[in-house]
């Protein structure tokens, strides 16, 4: 017995034994996983490869695996949209390893936002591209359209100028219209707002904070976007907004500091210049009124802007609440003096679960208010013609102490000279026109997953885009602006201004859909279908009011016929889209929307707008498996019909009555009446309507590190709302819109992507897209008409009522209309001499011809970031080939008439004077083909350096700081400040500035 229990206790010693030298024997792995930029990333996995021994990272990145055994291992650290990293490990104790991932160029398995939902990358059909934060561009960025210029093939985005807040002209694949909108239509989070303009906001868009926006996806052909029928026919722009995520509380902030300044002036003549032309051109009369100034007058009204941006945010989770709260605040003073803006913003997202996640809610509120001063824009005009000679003041107190031409000169205090151009200075110092402007766009998103189907989902999204704009416009009576005023019933005179704007809008949405999707393994299908309905209501409120000197006295005649005006339309649709997916590898999209809208006649109004899609993934064929260095190749085929109704009136499909204003009155003895009276009409007014064809190719190489797609689009605008004449008695106005006239396009898209190092301490990505379209115009009346010239457009100025740009059958739309002009054996042109192309002898408007057009052959994109360590630098360059430019600057001011005028001043000209000698006598000369430029540019946009300080303040927060230049070079042959002019006509924009920017983002 005691010999069993000797047995027993020998062998419990050895096995104790063994244990411990088992456990002394075991280790552990811990460390943290974070992103590109050394944030942490919660929820990677990290693995043991070969067992299912692994951890997730918590919020703040961290990790431990523990009693791992000795010896040898290969580690897995996955994130989705990352780069797998595979890392070798001795085990032998606690080993502390940290991990950096770098983002995949292109996850197939990426989610994009689509038209009422998401999908994944891989199974989309048509023209849809994603641009998240992490390829935005970088800077001071006002508006939210500029985080993507450069970004997408086939999207063009022109800021429209360098005035704070101006906004840009944002085209998708062109414009597919004539007389209508060719913007297209902008959904926030699921609000659709409207393109109108805000009273006293440079530009709708300013009051929206580019800091809150997650990502854009942009859908550029018919079978993307005609979920949206009605307003599709430019393409659609979803914006995604940023939102809370579960863990921890995450303080944000960035600062930014920049400098702005003008980079390059027109070419003038300095006074010394000015004096030696006169002395050896002008009269005698004309010398006398020479001074002996040398000002620089754009020196003068220019100014190095300030710009400070600084944005805070809280998000993370209270329990099942995920939320985000922002606010912002931007102070901008423009290049052109008196220009400012100062915007406050606001932003809260909510998007809590309810009944085990079956219900889910998303609250978005975003707010902001803006206060702005505009600056009288007419001073850049002023400051290019006005005599370098005279000094910036007078030495008195008239007119705000600055110079000016008077009748007498000698009468310091007396009247000005009728129609002389006036002190550039004086037009910005003298005048104060100022607004504040409120506005806000929300939304409550509802999301029920119905227990007995869970993959049926009850959508319903109540949204709402309202606006408050007021200002008023301030000019002392001592201003030579308003130097003649005006007289009152007792005839007293009264100058200065002081006069008053305000509008109210409102957009109001409902929708409510149904959404499906499963998987059906048994026959090897997916199955995503959503249907719905929309109503969406459009009201402005313009309030009316006279004009006021700046004592308070209403002009006589001013006076509004009513307070206020008020209107107002409504959309209301049905949709349908049904997604099918065979095999992982055929895709087929059915899309149908029907809309109704309020502008219409009822037998018009309603519009059906379908299309289809198919796609192939045929690297899932068997013949393409074994090609390993193939990643990805889709083919991609769409069709559909989109439509259009921005720009045209509420209420022209009907003959209504309207209050006449004062100046169309009806005398009867001696008192004038506004009496009612009819408009223009066209009954039979309805969509505009667009049919595109997109074909394409998506591949991948090298387990896609080298990405991209090629596009094909062909798209026929057919009813084209067109401005068409009246025979006189047919009609209550001389020009009505009616749907006459076709536009087709065409236009080939390639986007290039390439991981060219992709390893934990170094990435470089570089990015390539290039777009080349042509257009033209193949109808504008209902039966062929070859005497009809087309539709005057383009007005310029110079002159009373002159266009330089038509659109005709046969050609682009706004080609340039002119004269051909003749040059001497020097290669200077000839002085009002021109090409009699149709050889009658006279040289008149039958000799004028098409030449050239506005918008480009071809534009492109590239951009690059490069990361090291905790250094990262990129750039982004644009350019534009094939778009002409008439440079109304030169046309205006490179003549010897614009120095020698027939009032009794000197201006001053252009140096292309010197090199042309043109007298600007003949007045087809404006008309000449010798101020249509070629405008085609490379502008390197941005360049930027930043580094990552890591960890601070007892291992908590993240700091980086970054400096970048915009708009650092342009290389172009056009002879203007700026190549880069949205209608194709230069007259004296404000300039773009180059800004130089500092920033700081911390993270807490």
């Amino acid at each position: 017995m005691r010999k069993n229990y000797s047995k027993k206790y020998v062998l419990l010693c050895a096995f104790l034994m063994m244990s411990v030298m088992a456990f002394a024997q075991t280790g552990s792995i811990k460390g943290k996983v974070s992103d590109e930029t050394n944030q942490p990333l919660p929820g990677a996995t990290v693995t043991i490869d070969g067992t299912t021994i692994g951890s997730t990272t918590d919020a703040n990145g961290n990790y431990a695996i523990n009693n791992v055994k000795a010896g040898s291992y290969t580690l897995s650290i996955k994130f989705i949209g990352y780069v797998t990293l595979k890392q070798a490990v001795n085990v032998s104790g606690t080993s502390t390893l940290n991990f950096s991932l770098v983002p995949e160029s292109k996850s197939l398995n990426e989610v994009v936002v689509i038209g009422y939902g998401t999908q994944r990358k891989k199974d989309l059909s048509g023209a849809i591209t994603n641009v998240t934060a992490k390829d935005f561009q970088k800077g001071v960025i006002t508006t939210p359209e500029q985080l993507i210029a450069g970004k997408v093939a086939g999207v063009s985005v022109i800021s429209n100028s360098g005035a704070p807040g101006a906004g840009s002209t944002i085209r998708i694949r062109g414009g597919v219209s004539l007389s209508a909108s060719n913007d297209p239509l902008i959904v926030i989070d699921g609000v659709p707002i409207s393109n109108n303009s805000i009273s006293g906001a440079a530009n709708p868009l300013s009051l929206i904070n580019p800091n809150d926006i997650e990502s854009f996806s942009v859908l550029k052909d018919a079978s993307a976007a005609a979920i949206y029928g009605n307003r599709a026919s430019n393409g659609v722009i979803l914006i995604t907004t940023k939102k809370g995520k579960s863990g921890k509380p995450v303080i944000d902030f960035s600062s930014q500091i920049s400098a702005s300044k003008l980079t390059k002036e027109v070419p003038v003549l300095t006074g010394d210049q000015i004096r030696a032309y006169t002395k050896a051109n002008g009269t005698a009369a004309q010398i006398a009124l020479l001074g002996t100034a040398n000002t620089d007058w754009q020196k003068q009204i220019y100014q190095t802007g300030i710009t400070t941006d600084n944005n805070i945010s809280v998000s993370g989770a209270a329990k099942h609440l995920p939320y985000r709260v922002s606010a912002g605040y931007l102070d901008q003073d423009g290049i052109l003096k008196t220009s400012s803006l100062q915007r406050i913003t606001g932003a809260i997202n909510l998007s809590p679960s309810f009944f085990q996640d079956h219900l889910k809610a998303t609250l978005n509120v975003k707010g902001a208010q803006s206060k702005q001063r505009f600056a009288n824009e007419g001073a850049i005009g002023s400051a290019v013609s006005f005599d370098p000679t005279k000094p910036v003041y007078s030495g008195n107190n008239r007119f705000g102490g600055y110079w000016q031409w008077l009748n007498n000169p000698a009468q310091p205090g007396g009247p000005l000279k009728d129609l002389a151009t006036l002190n550039p200075l004086g037009l910005l110092e003298q005048q104060d026109n100022r607004s504040t402007v409120y506005r806000s766009i929300g939304n409550l998103q509802l999301d029920y997953k119905f227990h007995f189907l869970p993959e049926l989902h009850a959508n319903v999204n109540l949204g709402y885009d309202i606006s408050k704009g007021s200002g008023n416009v301030i000019i002392p009576d001592s201003a030579a602006s308003n130097y003649k005023g005006f007289l009152d019933a007792k005839g007293v005179t009264h100058r200065g201004l002081n006069n008053q704007y305000k509008q109210k809008q409102s957009n109001t949405i409902f929708e409510g859909y149904l959404s499906y999707a499963k998987d059906f393994k048994s026959i090897a299908s997916h199955i995503d279908a959503v249907a719905g309905y929309s109503y969406q209501d459009f009201s402005i409120t313009n309030y009316n009011f006279g004009n006021f000197a700046r004592d308070g006295v209403q002009q006589p005649g001013t006076q509004p016929v009513y307070p206020f005006d008020k209107p107002e339309n409504r959309l209301i649709s049905v949709y349908g889209r049904l997604n099918y997916v065979f095999m992982d590898k055929y895709i087929l999209t059915g899309t149908v929307r029907r809309d109704g809208s309020s502008k219409f006649n009822p037998d018009q109004r309603f519009g059906t707008f379908p299309s289809v899609a198919f796609a192939w993934k045929l690297k899932e064929e068997s013949m393409f498996k074994g090609l390993t260095a193939l990643s990805d190749l889709k083919l991609r085929a769409g069709y559909g019909i989109t439509g259009q109704q921005d720009g045209i009136g509420n209420y022209d499909v009907i003959s209504f009555y309207n209050l006449s204003n004062n100046t169309a009155q009806y005398q009867i003895g001696d008192t004038f009446y506004n009496l009612y009276r009819p408009g223009g009409y066209y009954s039979l007014r309805t969509w505009e309507q667009t049919a595109s064809t997109n074909v394409a190719v998506d591949f991948g190489f090298l387990d896609n590190r080298i990405t991209g797609t090629v596009d094909y689009y062909h798209r026929k605008t057919s009813k084209l709302l067109n401005q068409i004449p009246q025979p006189a008695g047919t009609n209550f106005s001389n020009y009505i819109v009616a749907n006459i006239g076709d536009l087709t396009s065409n236009g080939l898209e390639l986007n290039l992507n390439a991981d060219v190092i992709r390893t934990q301490d170094v990435t470089w990505n570089v990015n390539l897209n290039a777009t080349y379209t042509t257009n033209k115009i193949t109808k504008l009346t209902l039966a062929p008409d070859p005497s009809y010239p087309g539709v005057f457009t383009g007005g310029i100025s110079g002159g009373t009522g002159n266009t330089i740009q038509i659109n005709s059958v046969g050609y682009p739309r706004n080609s340039f209309y002119v004269y051909q002009q003749v040059y001497g054996a020097d290669g200077r042109p000839l002085d009002g001499v021109f090409v009699d192309r149709n050889t009658d002898g006279i040289v008149n408007s039958n000799d004028l011809y098409r030449y050239k057009s506005s918008d480009p052959k071809g534009y492109f994109g590239l951009s690059s970031n490069v990361t090291y360590r905790k250094w990262s630098a990129g750039f982004v360059a644009r350019a534009s080939v094939g778009n002409y430019v008439y440079n109304n600057v030169f046309s205006s001011s490179a003549t010897q008439l614009s120095i020698f005028n027939g009032i009794g001043i000197l201006n001053n000209a252009s140096t292309n004077l010197l090199e042309t000698g043109i007298t600007g006598s003949s007045d087809k000369g404006r008309l000449s083909d010798y101020f249509v430029q070629n405008a085609s540019f490379i502008r390197m946009d941005n360049v930027n350096v930043g580094y990552n300080f890591g960890k601070l303040f007892h291992n908590t927060g993240n700091l980086r700081l970054s400096a970048n230049v915009q708009n650092v070079f342009v290389i172009t042959k056009y002879k203007g400040v700026d190549p880069e002019v949205s209608n194709g006509i230069d007259a004296n924009f404000y300039p773009r500035p180059r800004t130089y920017v500092l920033g700081l983002n911390l993270s807490l």
